[in-house]
């Protein structure tokens, strides 16, 4: 870390012209610090017409919405990168490309896709990118499917799965998702009147030993090279344009975190969409919505066991039907996972803009309920939801 230094704005500029890879470095004369996350600096970089041309992201070493109190190791963005090169290699119309990895600075130079929005932003707006969920189920089923036992040689996926822990993100990770929102936390954040019903969530013996159930699973599963934070504010989209970016919490991990992760925040904006919108149009963008969380499963699904069936590599994997079998699992965690990311983002710290950009108190309230609810619900039943038909069937029985 003797190397490391923060970037200020010129530094940013001056890091770009040596490694943005633009025909004409000295063109690049201005950036402006735009990260709205909570853990890194990310800079645009401008040339003189005024155009981006190239992004720079660098790591900090704490968690930068609490603190310095909080400090987070920079290896994250050795992860970030790798994971990104990786994924983009065995998904490339759907990943960020990495254009240069600073280890000692913790910088990586990505291409600028400024071209693009961010997806939650859109679906705040009501916006529909009718082929986003069936790219980002492609982009799914390709990443998982080439970095599991069905197809990684099992040296490389030892090796690989040691050279992708990432203890402290996965301990965030462990903590929001599984622990705080079924405890109390000072940093659980909801409206004061949900107080009984996130109470149950505490109180509910079956359910904690389901999240216990799926914690267990997130720790010891490591079936693929996941993303690891798969959500609609870590995803560009434009039309017919999805590129997947913010892969800092990759691992090792269930298959069924990332896909249900995905479904989560789809669901969030379903359950926001009456706080968003006009009665009639929040109606007729929550069919958009269920429509999304179809095509994503059914992309996902139907991509990973066409690569199961004409790529596995494992012979016993590639038993005819073990493919579909395994799918049955993931289907399950999927469902799971799902509502653990329902509840987190509404009762833990990580709110998300959905929920936020409700004006309506007493709105927001309802909407969060019908996500706390959904969340519980998919947790509890995951195991007796047969198909995706029967997950849109208990969606619209949940209000």
């Amino acid at each position: 870390m003797s190397q490391y230094r923060t970037f200020t704005a010129a530094d940013a500029v001056e890091y770009a012209r040596q490694f943005g890879g633009v025909s004409d470095p000295s063109s690049l004369i201005d950036s402006e610090e735009v990260g709205d996350g909570n853990l890194n600096l990310v800079f645009k970089i401008f040339d003189r017409s005024g155009v981006s041309r190239v992004i720079i992201k660098q790591a900090l070493p704490y968690v930068r919405c609490v603190g310095e109190s909080w400090p987070l190791t920079l290896d994250r963005a050795r992860i970030e990168a790798e994971v990104l090169r990786i994924h983009g290699h065995y998904c490339p119309d759907h990943t960020v490309k990495i254009l240069h990895y600073d280890a000692d600075l913790a910088v990586m130079v990505m291409e600028d896709l400024s071209h693009l929005a961010i997806w939650r932003g859109e679906q705040v707006k009501g916006l529909d990118y009718p082929q986003a969920a069936t790219q980002l189920g492609e982009y799914l089923a390709q990443t998982l499917f080439h970095t599991s036992d069905f197809y990684q040689h099992p040296h490389q996926k030892k090796a690989d799965v040691i050279r992708f822990t990432n203890p402290e993100l996965c301990d965030i990770t462990e903590e929001l998702f599984f622990n705080e929102p079924y405890e109390v936390h000072e940093r659980n954040g909801y409206p004061r009147e949900l107080e009984p019903l996130i109470a149950t969530l505490r109180d509910d013996d079956e359910l904690r030993l389901k999240v216990a159930g799926l914690k267990h699973r997130f720790l010891s599963h490591a079936e693929a090279l996941l993303h690891g934070d798969v959500h609609s504010g870590s995803i560009f989209v434009g039309e017919g344009t999805l590129k997947v970016i913010d892969a800092e919490f990759g691992y090792y991990g269930p298959i069924g975190f990332d896909v249900g992760s995905a479904l989560g925040n789809l669901l969030i904006n379903y359950c926001a969409l009456p706080g968003l919108l006009p009665p009639r149009e929040a109606a007729d963008v929550r069919e958009k919505r269920l429509n999304d969380v179809r095509a994503l499963w059914q992309s996902f699904a139907e991509g990973f066991l066409a690569l199961a069936a004409e790529k596995s590599r494992d012979r016993a994997l590639a038993y005819s039907g073990y493919g579909a079998a395994f799918l049955r699992k993931v289907w399950c965690d999927t469902l799971g996972f799902c509502g653990t990311e329902l509840i987190r983002r509404t009762v833990g710290m990580s709110q998300v803009a959905d929920i936020k950009s409700i004006d309506d108190e007493a709105m927001k309230a309802g909407c969060v309920s019908q996500a706390v609810t959904l969340g519980r619900t998919l947790i509890l039943a995951a195991e007796h939801v047969e198909d995706i038909e029967a997950l849109i069937a208990r969606i619209r029985q949940n209000g």
